[in-house]
């Protein structure tokens, strides 16, 4: 593969993106799409522009990510494509404007809804690169409501958005992952760790509330739920136990790519068993990327 290309394709994060695809599945489902409030062939091509709107939207954040950080990288992180010079901070910019610019055009041809949720949401993602995620507090919450619009995204689908309040919980998870990877470069994170477990808690005790009052679908929930929170326990308890960058490190890309497990446990509960399987699908997909591609 061409050194460049790659570079081009490292910076959007491969690995992350079926995450933010998953969002947009969930997003439909919790609006209603498989229980027949669509309108058949129109309604999933929808969802094909929305998932593709989602993916360009985050590969543009995170390509944004790179570009405001890329004199930060250049002593800490000096192998990646910008301060390694193999694409120039200018081109990586250009690069990250063009994919935000996808990803609204796509949502445009869903709706006006779902255009403005996405203009809203590169907003999000420009604010927190540029400005708020150097704050303890400001920056992680940015972080978290960037996912919040995510799901509203998909959400939009039907052009209304019902039970919006949802969005909540994966601002609060994300909110945790962002806590967690305070540590990823120096280590000695123990209490962001211990908030972060309280969080994702809480993320599980929500996510069971809703389905429980809203769907008689807890069942067929429990059992995403379970696998979900032995993936992101599990590395967050080794990175208490042994604080070190490596192990924070294990634990924020185990917390991004158990994203797809908590979206297809959300959906499950408002749609069919088999949409929660198919989107589960998207995580041997991110795992094999991420083996290939940096996640964080």
């Amino acid at each position: 593969m061409n050194a460049i290309f790659k570079g081009y394709l490292s910076l959007a994060r491969p690995a992350n993106l079926p995450t933010a695809a998953a969002d947009i599945f969930a997003g439909a489902a919790i609006a209603g799409l498989l229980l027949g409030s669509g309108d058949g062939q129109g309604s999933y091509l929808s969802l094909f522009y929305l998932v593709f709107s989602s993916v360009f939207l985050y590969a543009g954040g995170v390509v944004l990510n790179d570009v405001f950080d890329a004199k930060l990288d250049a002593i800490e992180r000096p192998e990646r494509p910008l301060p390694s010079g193999l694409i120039s901070v200018k081109s990586a910019a250009l690069y990250a404007v063009i994919l935000l610019f996808i990803g609204i055009v796509l949502a445009y041809n869903v709706g006006r809804l779902s255009a403005y949720l996405a203009l809203i949401l590169a907003v999000a993602i420009v604010c927190y690169n540029s400005f708020f995620k150097k704050y303890d507090f400001l920056g992680p919450f940015n972080m978290g409501l960037c996912r919040s619009l995510n799901l509203l995204l998909g959400m939009s689908i039907l052009g209304v958005l019902n039970n919006w309040w949802f969005a909540i919980i994966p601002l609060v998870y994300i909110f945790a992952i962002t806590l967690i990877s305070r540590g990823e470069v120096h280590g000695n994170n123990k209490n962001h760790i211990i908030w972060a477990s309280i969080l994702y808690a809480l993320v599980i005790f929500g996510v069971v509330s809703l389905v429980v009052a809203k769907t008689d679908q807890i069942l067929q929930t429990i059992p995403f739920l379970l696998l979900f929170a032995f993936l992101v326990f599990k590395p967050l308890l080794n990175a208490y136990r042994l604080n070190s960058p490596e192990n924070i490190k294990k634990a924020v890309i185990s917390g991004v790519l158990s994203l797809i497990v908590l979206d297809a446990a959300f959906a499950v509960g408002f749609s069919v068993w088999w949409y929660g399987l198919m989107i589960l699908l998207l995580l041997p997909l991110s795992m094999l990327l991420s083996k290939l591609f940096t996640v964080t």
